[in-house]
């Protein structure tokens, strides 16, 4: 596809619509995600009807697709290669776009072992808010020209440009994986959590599930050479006192973790807010006040996931909590009743080592969309 495919034209004429009339458009592909961010009754630009694999190189590990490509139509093509999105990208639904698991920038379990996805974009091509049809980076990582604009994609929300195609990085799939599991307290899941991703072990993904004030349910997933896993199980099942969990369970368990299934993770009440918490390493167990006693820990701790009142004075106490420990809070997904128009992330501004970043956000924003065609307040 190219310039003057007639798809793009109509996203163009839909594009200086927008920016004659400052009516600005709300970037959409399958609507798997349009509960996540702020919210907004703005027209839509629907990118669905540009949709295709490009160019898929398996023995370059590289796969470029148009922004409506189906995201799980990416992922077939990549299983007959024995390949996959090492970053584990959660759909949310059936209807998911690989342009719409950019811009949310979400990753899944694996992605404390892998990298973010914004680790894997390696070129884009994106329209800006003047019309101009754009390209940046390549399609091997060698190829750095304008890498770093390709990476501000993922996790724009749809605010700085309109996502046209991506090339992104993929990995073999492991050789083999295993599950374990045991009962163990928060504190000592994060102490040696910590300790094993300092050590030579193929750990690829954990997950704790318990009393924030108790024991919990810790899984663990290996993921790499067979001889390695082997080795592992039993000098790790030995320090925690660990089973194996049988391959299909294992399997639906973090499937059901990456598109949030779990009943942990499910189940938001009314006037709750299911909050997600990032958070450095080195963070221990926090006491959160009015918060449900489950909590979820995922990447070692770095992310974690509690219900709690989703009333303001609630987000800011979690908020003020996690930026004290060199973190940030999101109201990730809310209830019926609580406000959707409150704002869902913490703000650049509200924390020390980010507020310089707010002056580089709107210079970006002025130079791709000085009319505020994507100006759609999704992201802040």
């Amino acid at each position: 596809m190219n310039a003057t495919d007639p798809i793009i034209e109509e996203f163009r004429e839909q594009v200086l619509h927008a920016a004659k009339n400052k009516t600005p458009l709300s970037i959409e592909g399958g609507g798997t995600k349009s509960w996540y961010g702020n919210s907004n009754t703005l027209a839509k630009l629907n990118t669905r009807t540009y949709s295709g694999i490009l160019e898929y190189q398996p023995e370059e590990l590289v796969i470029t697709a148009c922004a409506g490509t189906p995201l799980k139509e990416i992922e077939v093509a990549l299983k007959d290669k024995n390949q996959v999105l090492a970053f584990e990208p959660p759909h949310f639904g059936q209807y998911a776009t690989f342009g719409g698991a950019i811009a949310a920038g979400l990753a899944g379990p694996g992605r404390i072992s892998v990298g973010n996805f914004r680790d894997f974009v390696l070129g884009a091509r994106v329209m800006d808010g003047k019309g101009r049809d754009l390209s940046f980076g390549g399609q091997v990582m060698k190829n750095v020209a304008g890498y770093d604009v390709s990476r501000l994609m993922p996790g724009s929300m749809g605010t700085l440009a309109l996502l046209l195609e991506a090339s992104v990085k993929v990995l073999p799939k492991p050789a083999a994986t295993a599950t374990l599991r045991c009962q163990i307290s928060q504190e000592k899941a994060l102490r040696i959590l910590n300790e094993w991703a300092g050590q030579p072990l193929p750990l690829s993904a954990s997950c704790w599930i318990g009393n924030a004030s108790g024991d919990g349910q810790l899984t663990i997933r290996l993921a790499g050479a067979a001889a390695a896993i082997k080795a592992a199980i039993p000098f790790m099942s030995s320090l925690v006192n660990a089973s194996e969990v049988e391959p299909q369970s294992a399997e639906v368990f973090w499937s059901d973790l990456r598109e949030h299934q779990l009943s942990s993770l499910e189940n938001i009440a009314a006037d709750q807010t299911l909050y997600r918490l990032a958070l450095p390493a080195a963070c221990g167990p926090l006491t959160i006040p009015g918060a449900s006693s489950e909590i979820v820990l995922e990447w070692h701790g770095q992310q974690r996931w509690i219900k709690a009142a989703g009333d303001e004075a609630t987000f800011t106490l979690i908020k003020q909590l996690a930026t004290s420990h060199g973190g940030h809070a999101t109201r990730f997904k809310q209830g019926m009743n609580v406000n959707p128009a409150f704002q869902r992330f913490t703000l650049l501004s509200e924390q020390v080592h980010s507020k310089a970043l707010e002056a580089v956000q709107e210079r970006l924003r002025s130079a791709f969309d000085p009319a505020g065609v994507f100006a759609t307040k999704r992201l802040p």
